[in-house]
């Protein structure tokens, strides 16, 4: 009888394989964010085995906790997974972790999903270095804020080949509701710049309509009823109302913390105004929404908290749209 020895490799894939359920997988998952943290317990909750990396050691310990495995060293994370999600700020950060991967080695069968909102030309980037190791990698941006993240009603905008979207939809639909297939790489965060942008928009929209309507003496809940059983209703205005006292679950209830910071909504407007310049596409309001927020995070003041703080600057007089 003879002893075959296993190399490290074969000894990583049998241990993934020994340490999943039926239809489970291990996924491996960096950034634990306001959003990330949510999704990845809603992937726990699912039956996947996690394998966890943040440079927060209490957002680690929380998923720790609750059952996940924590790494200092995102490249052996990915060792240890079938997939690994990133759900990371900006494009700077995003890019640096992946190198960091690419640098530290992966298995060839790894699917790598960035669910970031980055601009285009890096997802198309990064999956040419994954693809040239051997990996897979695609975009699947999402929609919803922290209460879909948490809920796990997120929409995915997926950008990949068919056969990948339909690789990652189930692992997907543990954190969401809709998992949308966009197109080729690039293309979800090509819908998810989109969308940032109109969300951006009727966003000053509705604190602008507010404040007026306040100011002109309206009852605040009353005119909020009437804005959403009107033409003017949108998801600013009925789930996310930057007014105080609206909408149960709007930050603004929480003195505008936590939810999709203002410095978030910077970097996307910025993204999506050299999206635009790429593609000569004439976007006014979206420029305008730009340099306010812009300005709202340069001035640091409001960087942190929610973007629909834009209604707590307006109202005081102090917001600069120059």
């Amino acid at each position: 009888m003879s002893l075959r020895i296993l190399s490290p490799s074969m000894l990583q894939t049998l241990v993934r394989g020994m340490s999943t359920k039926a239809g489970s997988k291990n996924i491996g998952f960096i950034g634990l964010g306001n959003m990330g943290g949510f999704m990845a317990t809603n992937l726990i909750n699912a039956g996947h085995k996690l394998h966890v990396n943040d440079i927060s050691k209490p957002a680690c310990d929380k998923l720790k906790a609750k059952g996940a495995t924590v790494y200092e060293n995102t490249s052996e994370l990915a060792k240890n997974s079938d997939i690994v999600i990133t759900m990371l700020p900006n494009n700077a950060i995003v890019e640096c972790s992946y190198n960091s991967i690419i640098d530290g080695g992966f298995n060839k069968d790894t699917i790598f999903i960035d669910s970031s909102t980055v601009s285009p030309d890096l997802v198309r980037s990064l999956q040419k270095k994954i693809s040239d190791k051997g990996a897979r990698f695609i975009d699947a941006p999402v929609s919803g804020g922290v209460i879909g993240a948490e809920q796990a009603t997120l929409t995915f905008m997926v950008g990949g080949t068919e056969a990948e979207y339909n690789a990652v939809k189930p692992v997907l639909e543990a954190m969401g509701k809709r998992i949308a297939h966009c197109g080729v790489y690039g293309m979800g965060q090509a819908a998810k710049l989109c969308n940032n942008m109109c969300f951006a928009i009727t966003m000053i929209g509705i604190a602008e309509t507010m404040n007026l309507a306040i100011r002109q003496g309206l009852d605040p809940k009353l005119f909020a009823e009437i804005i959403n059983s009107s033409t003017g209703r949108s998801f600013s205005s009925e789930i996310y109302n930057p007014v105080p006292g609206i909408s149960p679950t709007s930050p603004s209830n929480r003195e505008y913390a936590g939810g999709f910071s203002t410095a978030l909504i910077a970097k996307d407007l910025g993204l999506v105004k050299n999206v635009a310049a790429d593609t000569n596409s004439p976007i006014p309001l979206g420029e305008l929404c730009q340099k306010i927020y812009s300005n709202l995070n340069q001035e640091g003041v409001v960087s942190n908290k929610d973007f629909s703080v834009v209604y707590d600057v307006l109202k005081n007089g102090k917001l600069n749209y120059q």
